[in-house]
């Protein structure tokens, strides 16, 4: 019996998808569950696992990084095939499977499968511009795993590299060098482009800011990290501060945790804390659902769990959506001062900066002391400016004095 592999419906208002990476190939004996091949959406990369066992085949038209709608079959499974003694990847071909089976099966430029890539390891090594026989494979007999090659470094790259892959180069006199390439965007690029200029031009987006002194939670940062540690198994850093005083302060201002809908006003009363993440695919917005009842240990651990699997690609649509406020910190990267883009249809989203040792005034004396700019960036057609200005001066005031997040005042 064969059965279809088909593009799975993953997420609402998403008709069509590219395949990022086969992670098996034609003729493989597949197991239930076994992960097949990798599929990247407007919103996050997911994987597709088998529905039964059986001998895999590829279709023609799923190639990897070919666009493909919703529904689109790009496989089928054999699962009349019975799995092969000794784990052998071999079945009884077909007369079209035999020509597949041999031509995965041919040996590599240097004997057998050693330094022979599987489909997504050999992706991943066409974009680092690693030559495969340059990487010492640690699957069966030699093989090149997805591990591999994302341990490869670019200094493995051949210098013989094909031309048609090389970028453009002139080289002037004086052996001044003039490079250029040219990339496709990936679908999450292009709607990570997309959203950005729609929340530019359909929101009537301003920006307020306000400086922070960092004093204080530093110090009751540094007095308690230790035994925050051993207790709760995750560092304490700054950012569950951050969220636990922007729960409170949407509470006090709960204008600027509404969105709009259509001619209605649509108020939360809990907060799901979107948190900005950078990946190697680009940014990603984990969502922290209800982080108004967390403790800052909770709030800790579920920020590192997403920021883990936004990392790797593992995060899955319903982690991406339906957030009310969104955080991002540009500070990590040194950034001074910004003025975030809202994260639609929210209403606002909060930039945190750099800590940097400035001269502060306290009590009539001059002191330095580490402090941070914030940045509110907000929909001025849901938020009015007393509300924006009352919520970060809100924060400011919880992170200075940080013993009131735990009192609840």
């Amino acid at each position: 019996m064969s059965i279809e592999i088909k593009i799975p419906s993953i997420g609402e208002s998403i008709t069509e998808v590219t395949l990022a990476a086969w992670v098996k190939e034609s003729g493989d004996y597949v197991e239930e569950g076994e992960i097949l091949c990798e599929i990247e959406s407007d919103k996050a990369t997911v994987e597709l696992p088998a529905e039964s066992s059986g001998i895999l085949t590829i279709a023609d038209s799923a190639e990897e990084g070919a666009e493909l709608e919703i529904g689109a079959v790009i496989a089928t499974l054999d699962t009349s095939a019975s799995a092969p003694a000794g784990g052998a990847p071999k079945a009884e071909a077909k007369p079209d499977e035999e020509k597949v089976a041999a031509e995965v099966s041919a040996p590599a430029t240097s004997g057998g499968d050693k330094n022979y890539p599987s489909p997504a390891a050999k992706k991943i090594l066409d974009e680092k511009g690693v030559a495969a026989n340059s990487v010492s494979g640690s699957g069966k007999d030699g093989r090149i795993t997805k591990a591999d090659a994302m341990g490869a470094s670019a200094s493995q790259a051949k210098a013989s590299a094909p031309a048609a892959s090389a970028p453009e180069q002139v080289v002037l006199s004086g052996g001044v060098s003039r490079e250029k390439r040219v990339e496709k965007m990936t679908r999450l690029r292009k709607t990570i482009a997309k959203r950005l200029t729609e929340a530019k031009n359909e929101t009537a987006m301003l920006t307020t800011f306000n400086e922070v002194d960092m004093f204080n939670v530093m110090a009751l940062r540094s007095k308690y990290k230790d035994a925050f540690k051993d207790k709760h198994d995750i560092g304490l850093g700054f950012m569950s501060f951050f969220t636990k005083a922007c729960t409170m302060a949407l509470k006090e201002v709960p204008g600027v945790n509404a969105q709009i809908d259509g001619e209605n006003l649509v108020y939360h009363d809990y907060a799901d804390v979107g948190i900005a993440v950078s990946t190697p695919k680009g940014l990603v917005v984990p969502v922290v659902r209800n982080a108004e009842s967390m403790s800052l240990a909770q709030i800790e651990k579920e920020i590192r769990r997403l920021a883990l699997k936004g990392r790797d690609g593992k995060l899955g649509i319903d982690e991406m959506q339906g957030g009310t406020f969104t955080i991002t910190n540009g500070g990590v990267f040194g950034s001074m001062l910004s003025t975030p883009i809202i994260n639609i249809p929210q209403s606002a989203i909060l930039g945190m900066h750099n800590i940097v040792e400035r001269p502060v005034a306290v009590n009539g004396q001059v002191v330095i002391h580490p402090v941070m700019y914030l940045a509110l960036s907000y929909d001025h057609r849901v938020v009015d400016g007393k509300e924006s200005v009352t919520f970060l001066k809100t924060v400011k005031e919880l992170i200075e004095d940080p013993s009131r997040m735990l009192l609840d005042i």
